[in-house]
């Protein structure tokens, strides 16, 4: 068995204790908020896991195998460092760190160490994700060509970080999925702040590749409805996943264009094909306990989690990238 500690009991902790307390060969063994109330509220639904106040006192536990942390984002990088160094495993709630200095020292200190270091993306595990994955990898959909995502609802506002790294994060992680790590070459943000915290709360990136591939995030905290929508076109087949639909989640298109040029180079023409939709079925699990499974599974046998920490860095690098753009009005930045 794995012994887990939980730090961080906020809005995804008490998810993180139900799924690790099912998962297979694991064991939360204790869990940390300074937060009296929420600690009360596990204690009452696990009573046999041990309550702690501070992260250092699950680090120094001898029976605790591994940490996973669901605190604020600006305290991951030093979190998650200080668990490496005490010899522990680590699960680090997205996004890993907030620059890729930061994810890369991670890296080295795990390295050295022998230990895993893994990004909760939750939406990998989804049987909706790992469809659309195979669709891609098995060129059922030909070569991609754009990946157009928005993902909007009202709140919840961060104080901290603007809405990129805690709703773009999700989109720019399944793209690195479905892709199997395909790296833009450039990236530009826009957005704004409607509140006196000068946090954007809507915004837009839109990366670039070296190839014809372009990829596009719609990000917003102020939206009156809720959509979780994404588009992803292919040289033979498209796309549609909608996560907000209860079971229809993937539509596939049969669907695309080709052109040809006649002698006269000044002139084109383009045929449009309109072929069959098809609604495959997915498989409904909580994808939560499979990155539970997945953490767990890669301490005992040494296996690549899915939402390694290579998903980890290529997310971070293009955020702090986005971020930079979003300060100069959407310049864009490289990034090669």
């Amino acid at each position: 068995m794995v012994g887990i500690g939980i730090v961080g009991l906020g809005y995804w902790g008490p998810n993180l204790v139900r799924n690790f307390n099912a998962a297979q060969q694991a064991e939360v063994r204790c869990v940390a908020d300074r937060d009296a109330s929420r600690l009360a509220k596990i204690h009452s639904l696990y009573p046999a896991v041990d309550l702690l106040q501070e992260a250092t006192e699950v680090f120094e536990r001898s029976d605790v195998d591994a940490v996973v942390l669901a605190t604020p984002i600006n305290t991951h990088f030093e979190l998650a460092k200080m668990a490496l160094l005490a010899g522990k495993h680590v699960l680090v709630e997205k996004p890993l760190a907030t620059s890729r200095a930061e994810v890369l020292e991670l890296m080295d200190i795990a390295d050295q160490k022998g230990l895993q270091i893994m990004v909760d993306h939750t939406f990998l595990y989804t049987g909706a994700v790992q469809k659309i994955k195979s669709l891609v990898d098995s060129g059922e959909i030909g070569d991609l060509h754009y990946f157009d995502s928005t993902r909007i609802n009202l709140g919840l506002f961060n104080p901290n970080w603007s809405v990129i790294w805690d709703l773009a994060v999700h989109d720019l992680s399944i793209f690195d999925y479905i892709s199997s790590g395909k790296k833009p070459v450039a990236v530009s943000a826009t957005g704004v702040s409607h509140t006196q915290m000068g946090i954007e709360d809507i915004a837009y990136i839109t990366l670039f590749f070296n190839d014809s591939t372009i990829a596009h995030i719609t990000s917003s905290w102020i939206s009156p409805v809720k959509i979780r929508k994404t588009l992803i076109g292919g040289s033979k087949k498209m796309v549609i996943y909608d996560d907000v639909e209860p079971t229809e989640k993937i539509k596939i298109y049969d669907s695309g264009f080709s052109v040809s040029t006649p002698e006269d180079m000044h002139r084109f023409y383009v045929d449009y094909r309109f072929g069959d939709i098809s609604i495959p079925k997915v498989a409904q699990t909580e994808a939560l306990l499979g990155v539970a499974n997945d953490f767990v599974a890669a301490i005992l046998d040494g296996k690549t989690p899915i939402s390694d920490r290579l998903s980890g860095l290529n997310v971070v690098t293009v955020l702090e990238a986005a971020q930079q753009s979003l300060q100069q009005r959407g310049k864009t930045i490289s990034l090669v």
